[in-house]
């Protein structure tokens, strides 16, 4: 891990179920995980590292939270894997100058985005 003065180094995520979670990331991104107690796991293979702790609560827009966008080559391939694994689509996917994006929750509630700039709209 690189560790660049004063830039996003770590992310942290609450989850209700940490096997659940661990099964979902791995499955639709291929994310691995290490195991930190019965309350934490850590993540590679993200982009960016990080980790999942034992919480009750989600992070979605709605409450504030950051939202979390995911780059995809093929946003219907993404989707599919995403509700394959159990994850829900809360929005659908639209257009937005640059791209397209939709909305999805881990099966744990929390809220991510994915977007894509293949076959973009073109916006005046």
């Amino acid at each position: 891990m690189v560790n660049d003065h004063e830039k996003i180094n770590y992310v942290e995520f609450p989850s209700k179920d940490l096997q659940v979670t661990k099964a979902f990331f791995a499955s639709v991104f291929g994310w691995s995980f290490a195991d930190y107690g019965p309350e934490y796991i850590a993540f590679t293979n993200a982009g960016i590292d990080g980790g999942f702790y034992q919480s009750s609560l989600t992070s979605t827009t709605k409450n504030g939270g950051a939202l979390i966008v995911f780059y995809s080559k093929d946003l219907e391939t993404t989707q599919a894997k995403i509700q394959q694994a159990g994850g829900s689509i809360i929005k659908a996917v639209f257009p937005f100058p640059g791209g397209r994006r939709f909305h999805f929750s881990d099966p744990n509630g929390n809220e991510y985005a994915v977007w894509s700039d293949i076959d973009a709209p073109q916006y005046a």
